[in-house]
């Protein structure tokens, strides 16, 4: 009897706080990072290559946002026997400091406190960490590496574009010392912005500390149709919900292959059940992160603001050359606007992952751009 009880208790489905559930397994669908190989769909040949190559110094994992970064970090992290800190750059504020980027290690060295005992300006009160950042104390992030190089360990940063800023420069001397002298250390970079990612590595600009450093970087690609499809119908299977092949198909479409988007749809038509509105809703939610960066832009200056509106909105209208868009702005904005200007515009939506060559990489962007 207890094991007819068991049975039915693993295959009851629920819903926790809008959260996708099998009990004790997480659901394609669930929209927070996977941390299992069970759960984590067709990304076999990715994690294979994070293994094979996961004694070199530095690794990186590039794509654009919702491609599923995280979640194959996460698989690969708890898979390996190799000790690690994971770090989530996205808790740094944009003009971070020493204090900010201590207490982000602080708060991601739990799993490595016996590494850490014994180093002059770390302090441990049970598994609670504290650096030194300043004064006699203090200890430099080159020579943490050095402390930490007497074991193997993996030290990954998550969305490491991020760590551009004011210490920029001391985080790149301390990685290319780590990279010379700490034979122990993997280092793991994600990047959703990928231009951003590489600006801050500056590998190719002959005065960053790391110029000429392999990094070896897997790139995540988003699925083809027929992989789309094939995760949308284990999803709904996997809550035992019919959905016909022409909503599969359409969602398939629509989302382009982008892992983040499958599993928001699956998991909003689930509940809604009306494939227009999820779609509305995706649009909106695409549409308020690129406010977010307009508004960001108006902080430097409202004209500076307008014309990254004015670029998204001449782009989404198909405006696909670089004289095209510098017409359509200069026509929206009633100015002409300077070569320099525009192209800089242009190199920050490319470095940000938004666009390449005049097309959105993500079609929603593209979508929500036309309602800016």
């Amino acid at each position: 009897m207890f094991f007819i009880f068991y049975l039915l208790a693993q295959i009851i489905f629920f819903n926790f706080w809008g959260r996708s559930y099998i009990l004790g397994q997480k659901l394609l669908f669930d929209e927070r990072p996977k941390t299992k190989r069970e759960d984590l769909f067709d990304r076999e040949k990715e994690l294979e290559e994070l293994r094979k190559n996961i004694n070199r110094p530095f690794i990186l994992l590039t794509g654009v946002r919702r491609i599923g970064k995280t979640s194959l970090l996460n698989v690969f992290l708890n898979e390996t026997n190799i000790p690690y800190i994971l770090l989530d750059c996205r808790k740094l504020k944009e003009n971070y400091g020493w204090k900010d980027f201590y207490q982000l290690l602080s708060s991601s060295s739990s799993r490595i406190v016996e590494f850490l005992k014994g180093i002059r300006g770390v302090k441990i009160f049970g598994n609670e960490i504290e650096f030194s950042w300043k004064g006699r104390d203090f200890i430099s992030l080159s020579d943490l590496f050095d402390h930490l190089n007497k074991h193997r360990l993996i030290i990954a940063f998550d969305e490491a574009q991020k760590l551009r800023g004011p210490l920029s420069k001391e985080i790149r001397e301390a990685l290319a010392h780590a990279y010379d002298y700490d034979t122990n250390l993997t280092f793991i970079l994600t990047g959703s912005e990928v231009g951003l990612l590489y600006d801050f590595l500056s590998v190719e600009d002959p005065s960053s500390p790391l110029y000429g450093r392999y990094f070896h970087e897997i790139k995540l690609e988003r699925f083809d149709k027929e992989t789309s499809i094939s995760f949308l119908k284990k999803g709904f299977s996997e809550i035992s919900m019919r959905v016909s092949d022409e909503v599969i198909e359409e969602i398939a479409n629509f989302f382009d292959g982008i892992p983040g988007w499958l599993t928001f749809a699956g998991n909003l038509y689930s509940k809604a059940r009306d494939l227009e509105k999820v779609k509305e809703i995706a649009i909106n939610v695409a549409l308020q992160e690129l406010k977010n960066l307009i508004e960001s832009k108006r902080k430097i200056s409202e004209q500076l603001g307008k014309r990254y509106l004015y670029a998204l909105k001449c782009i989404s209208e198909g405006k696909n050359s670089w004289s095209k868009l510098r017409d359509c702005i200069s026509e929206k904005e009633g100015s002409t606007i300077s070569s320099s200007v525009l192209s800089n515009i242009i190199n920050q939506l490319e470095s940000m992952s938004i666009i390449k060559d005049y097309s959105f990489l993500d079609l929603i962007y593209k979508e929500a751009s036309k309602r800016l």
